[in-house]
């Protein structure tokens, strides 16, 4: 078992100084320092041009921009490494897990993914010059993973397959666009058919309206469709689906199997985390053990999180920091069962060429 963390971090101000904010804090550390290594055993193929950067994401999230200058100033690399490793265009993406289940009130969602892409950051941002304020865990420093918005909308993707990509977005930067710029399901279904996919995932929307949307995206096409379930597979895009689809089957048929039995959001959440409910993963080699679970109730604005299993969430009140008061907690720890290094705490947090 491994100690882990996830460090808070909490802004209220312009994008350009949240950027600035982020570079300054992740100079020198461990998150930078295992990129470089990584870069340093798999050449970087990155050669879109600033503009088309620059004109693809202020389309739909302007302020975006502005956080990648600040990260650019702080960090004083040039614009192209910016764009490579925060921008989240036309870039790749690794295979990964995740489940997702919602219910009267809340969305749970487990993240299954490898802990040497794993960031530990957990963010409140509260934006003073544009776009909707938002909670939850960054990937790629400037995307979410999952997260809920100040209008109560919630979003969680599940990974689908890399074969044949497009010129588009990444998942974890679609993400952030959404919940920067979305205010209801409707709006996020309608921008979600209108953003360019690099790969093929599903989006899961929900908001206060307890209603669910699952987006299948893919660069030749998207679907929607209502469900309270989602893992690793299309429903309607059969024909993008991976060969291989055992174990999100396997997920997907525990969720259906207990969904009756959940009282509530307590009971969802504590089933999708525990070790032996039959959706918790701990395929951390494969790219697909579970690091954390994220539990979000919009109407009450609330956010749980736990790293690692059968964990108790910790729980923000998102209302309250929107009305300026300050989480004192500075992290938030747990319990991961592997012995793989984490990018964020350790060296060795990366991979060689051949994998």
């Amino acid at each position: 078992m491994k100690h882990v963390h996830s460090d808070i971090i909490q802004f209220r101000g312009s994008h350009y100084n949240f950027g600035y904010y982020q570079g300054e804090l992740l100079r020198n550390s461990w998150s930078v320092k295992n990129r470089e290594k990584q870069w340093k055993v798999r050449k970087p193929r990155f050669t879109v041009e600033e503009q088309e950067v620059k004109e693809a994401i202020t389309r739909f999230a302007p302020g975006l921009w502005d956080e990648l200058l600040g990260l650019r100033d702080a960090l004083g690399w040039p614009m192209e490494r910016i764009m490579m490793e925060f921008g989240g265009y036309r870039i790749d993406y690794k295979r990964s897990g995740c489940s997702i289940i919602t219910g009267e009130g809340y969305f749970i969602r487990n993240y299954d993914y490898m802990p040497k892409t794993y960031e530990g950051r957990y963010s409140l941002f509260q934006p003073t010059d544009q776009g909707y304020a938002m909670i939850g865990p960054t990937q790629r420093i400037t995307g979410r993973m999952d997260g809920m918005n100040e209008k109560g909308l919630v979003l969680g993707y599940n990974f689908m397959h890399r074969k044949r990509p497009g010129d588009g977005f990444i998942c974890c930067a679609i993400g952030r666009m959404i919940l920067e710029s979305c205010a209801s399901v409707e709006e996020a279904v309608t921008m979600l058919k209108e953003i360019p996919h690099r790969h093929s995932f599903s989006y899961t929307v929900f908001d206060k309206s307890n209603q669910t949307f699952v987006i299948e995206a893919s660069p030749r096409g998207v679907e929607v469709r209502e469900s309270n379930v989602c893992t690793n597979h299309f429903e309607i895009l059969t024909k993008e689906n991976r060969n291989h689809l055992v174990d999100s089957k396997k997920r997907e048929s525990a969720i259906n199997t207990n969904r009756s039995s959940l009282q509530n959001a307590e009971e969802a959440f504590e089933f999708m985390n525990g070790t032996t409910r039959g959706v918790f993963s701990k395929l951390y080699s494969s790219w697909a053990g579970t690091i954390h679970t994220a539990g979000y109730l919009p109407q009450e604005m609330k956010a749980w999180f736990s790293l690692g299993g059968d964990q108790p969430p910790v729980e923000f009140d998102f209302n309250q920091w929107l009305r300026g008061q300050d989480i004192q907690l500075e992290k938030i720890t747990g319990l991961v069962d592997t012995d793989i290094p984490f990018a964020h705490m350790e060296d060795g947090a990366y991979w060689s060429g051949k994998k």
